[in-house]
């Protein structure tokens, strides 16, 4: 009887719970977005509503830049910590016809199907470039959000920032989830999430940035029998701006205005840096920092890694390693070197009087539980306590927390475990972040999390640096960090596939708007080869960010400790270096201004040529918009070089090549295979040992002869405050016209006075027997051997022309 009674009980129940079962089931199943039923015109644009009650934004930010928001009836608040572009009406046309609507810019067409809402994007010339895929278009899937899209034959993609693999990115995927990651050489995720990539199609380019700061996924053809391509994430909206522009240069000028750019680096950052895991005392520092003037190695900064703190509590010094630092910034100083600590966002709970942990504690600044407590994970200071860097009173406060080390002379400053990292954990789904209609999950925050550290610790020490501008280092990343700090690529290996690898992903990164990006040089994990190490260091003379750097327990990385001739094959490559200072930093300029990266990936100026795609040339890059720089391994003494149109000088010899093909050339180690561009303009210094001296006060412009007119803008400030923000810079253009027999050096623009009190002209391969005239006077030339000519100008801020008759 029992039996039967449960059996009765069971069926019972069973029928009772079958809906909610199916239910559950179909809020799990993939469900499409409905069709149009209601339309609205708004500010910028149109907006529709669907039949499953969602709600699909269409605005335009320029007549290239279009924004696509797909909310539900109640949708969250609009706010973005990528996005600081404002929406600006540029649709032309809004109409409907029996199947839809066609919104027009002056630049492209949105083509919006009614039942179900599908989306395309069209160029102004009628060439499709971009759009949902028939079937599926945007899709829910529980939480998670995709918009799947049509994937075309001949279609490559490029960007997505801090990833590593080839190039192209067709057939691959990746997850965006910051992780604190030791890497090789086709990991994924890593430390930073850069959300935009840009399609290539055979003659049009388009760009997308999925600003969803959930962790998100993107699939570029793989597993999909090339059916489509898709990304989407875990919560969150479809929320992505369309690029339209004509070239890989303008998608990435259109983003990084959207996103924002760099502000001017100090000059000192662009110098060598050293650095180790860890200088243990004050004195052994100073003894590394003497040893560079001494060998008279070029170098402008030292760093301080964690165990300069008291037990790791972040602001402190440790008083019996580190117990007079303001001493020691002041004889770095006198070396012409600055000195960078390194941060962690980890507060140690420490109740015996540690200022930040007590003051953070007692205004509620660190992420929390739901009942409110604040949540502990274990790093190097032990258990921690973490600031809620989504907030701006959080911000405020941890900004000022640096006056400790500002105090002491310290003017870099390096974010490191921001992703957030805590030993053997993902912290807690349920962790807080925000108040009041702004709380949001880790699961929202973790890829922004980096970012917002990196902002506060910008924000706050250029208020206390008195005008002078900080260097900010950060692991973790999100899109629009280039407003606030430079990056590094974290815990590579010393191995020649992770340096080739390194420069695929720095070169990815100046495609996703950070420009000021490096690696650590000689590799942070194990141990290079001799021959590594050097390799490597000719490669840092073309890094953004030339910083050296290893694990505790490993092989020494300063020049000396690689023996007499390595020390000064290594010093050339330092004085090369610095005397590439002055292109160097007016590529900076460019970048603070367009958005258009320092190391420029092939696809940005050769977007067609199929060759540039190839896995044998794909590392290559140019540096700055003349100097192409191929990567080799420490194994080859030689490597073959594809070089694009046009003709090309070896950088270190001179000979002339042609473009168009590949070829074998010579790769020793002290001679890197670099290239410059005929007609390249290339103002140079001579070496000096830090940024600080003020070396000869020539500027040498070095042009190199070729059959087309090119230009450069040459670029100066004081390299130390903000006072460029008020006009004192000096910006001129150069241009070489080869059809007039002209150089021009426009006149000087803005308030500053150039550093430099005489310019000498250096051409090479000009026509020997040239005769050449300043401003309509002749002049006498220098001719030097490998066909030099050298012109003394008078000219300081005011204009000049150079002509040559054959």
């Amino acid at each position: 009887m029992r039996k039967f009674q449960f059996a009765i009980f069971s069926m019972f129940l069973c029928l009772c719970w079958a809906p909610f079962q199916l239910q559950a089931q179909d809020l799990l199943m993939p469900h499409s977005i409905g069709a149009i039923v209601k339309t609205d015109k708004i500010q910028g644009g149109i907006r529709f509503t669907t039949s499953d009650q969602h709600i699909v934004w269409i605005t335009t930010y320029s007549p290239t830049i279009i924004r696509v928001r797909v909310t539900d009836q109640k949708p969250a608040l609009d706010e973005s910590y990528a996005v600081i572009g404002q929406v600006k009406p540029a649709f032309t046309t809004i109409r409907e016809n029996a199947t839809g609507w066609i919104l027009q810019t002056d630049s492209l067409e949105v083509h919006v199907q009614k039942k179900p809402l599908r989306i395309e994007f069209y160029h102004r010339d009628g060439t499709y470039l971009d759009g949902d895929d028939p079937q599926l278009g945007i899709t829910w899937q529980g939480s998670q959000v995709y918009s799947y899209r049509k994937l075309l034959d001949p279609e490559k993609f490029i960007g997505l920032g801090e990833k590593t693999g080839p190039l192209n990115r067709r057939g691959l995927s990746y997850v965006n989830w910051n992780t604190d990651a030791g890497y090789q050489t086709y990991s994924d995720p890593l430390y930073a999430t850069y959300p935009f990539y840009i399609g290539i199609l055979p003659s049009h380019v388009f760009g997308l940035f999925f600003d969803n700061t959930f962790k998100s996924f993107f699939n570029f053809g793989g597993s999909t029998d090339d059916r489509m391509y898709f990304f989407g994430a875990e919560g969150g909206e479809i929320n992505y701006y369309f690029f339209g522009a004509s070239t890989v240069a303008g998608i990435l000028q259109d983003y990084t205005a959207l996103t924002g750019r760099m502000p001017m680096p100090p000059l000192w950052s662009l110098g060598y840096q050293q650095c180790r895991y860890s200088y243990m005392s004050q004195q052994q520092l100073l003894d590394v920092a003497r040893r560079f003037r001494q060998d008279s190695l070029p170098c402008d900064v030292i760093y301080c890694d964690i165990d300069y703190m008291r037990g790791y509590r972040i602001f402190t010094w440790n008083p019996e390693t580190y117990p007079d630092p303001k001493s020691m910034t002041d004889t770095l100083k006198k070396l012409g070197m600055h000195l960078v600590t390194i941060i962690d966002p980890g507060i140690k709970i420490d109740s015996n009087g540690y200022e930040p942990y007590l003051s953070g504690l007692a205004h509620g600044y660190f992420a929390r539980y739901p009942d409110g407590k604040p949540y502990t994970g274990s790093v190097w200071a032990g258990r921690s306590h973490f600031p809620d860097f989504t907030r701006e009173d959080v911000r405020q406060w941890w900004g000022q927390q640096f006056q400790v080390l500002v105090n002491s002379g310290v003017t870099g400053f390096w974010n490191d475990m921001n992703e957030p990292a805590a030993w053997g954990q993902n912290i807690p789904p349920v962790v807080e972040f925000g108040t009041g209609d702004h709380v949001a999950t880790i699961q929202q925050v973790h890829n922004v999390y980096g970012m917002q550290m990196a902002r506060a610790t910008y924000e706050g020490t250029r208020k206390l640096l008195n005008g002078l501008r900080p260097f900010v280092l950060t692991r973790a990343a999100y899109s629009g960090v280039q407003r606030y700090s430079a990056e590094w690529t974290g815990d590579n290996f010393a191995t020649d596939d992770n340096m080739i690898m390194g420069y695929r992903t720095l070169n990815s990164m100046g495609l996703s708007g950070e420009s000021f990006v490096g690696m650590d040089i000689g590799g942070f994990n194990g141990n290079p080869s001799p021959e590594l190490y050097v390799r490597w260091m000719s490669l840092g003379i073309y890094t953004p960010l030339f910083r050296n750097h290893t694990a505790k327990g490993n092989t020494s990385h300063e020049p000396w400790a690689w023996g007499k001739f390595n020390e000064a094959t290594v010093r050339r490559f330092l004085q090369t270096r610095y005397g590439l200072l002055p292109y160097l930093y007016s590529c900076f300029y460019v970048s603070h201004t367009t958005g258009i990266p320092v190391n420029r990936s092939l696809a940005i100026d050769y977007t067609y040529d199929e060759h540039i795609y190839d896995p044998r040339f794909d590392a290559q890059f140019l540096f700055g918009p003349f100097m192409l720089v191929a990567p080799v391994v420490s194994t080859q003494q030689a490597c073959e070089v594809y070089l694009p149109h046009g003709q090309w000088y070896r950088f270190s010899t001179d000979q002339l090549y042609a473009g168009d093909t590949s070829w074998w050339v010579p790769a020793p180690l002290d001679d890197l295979p670099v290239f410059v561009k005929a007609g390249a303009i290339i103002p140079m210094q001579n070496a000096v040992e830090s940024t600080a001296e003020p070396g000869d006060g020539i500027l040498r412009i070095h042009v190199w002869y070729g059959p087309d007119s090119t230009s450069f803008t040459y670029y100066e400030d004081d390299g130390q405050t903000y006072q460029y923000e008020q006009g004192q810079y000096l910006v001129r253009q150069l241009k070489f016209s080869p059809e007039t027999h002209r150089f021009e050096i426009g006149p000087a623009t803005g308030s500053y006075t150039s550093q430099f009190k005489q310019m000498e002209w250096v051409g090479h391969h000009f026509p020997a027997d040239a005769q050449f005239t300043v401003n309509g006077k002749p002049v006498t030339v220098k001719h030097l051997p490998n066909d030099l000519t050298i012109l003394t100008l008078p000219v300081t801020t005011g204009s000049a022309t150079i002509q040559w008759e054959p």
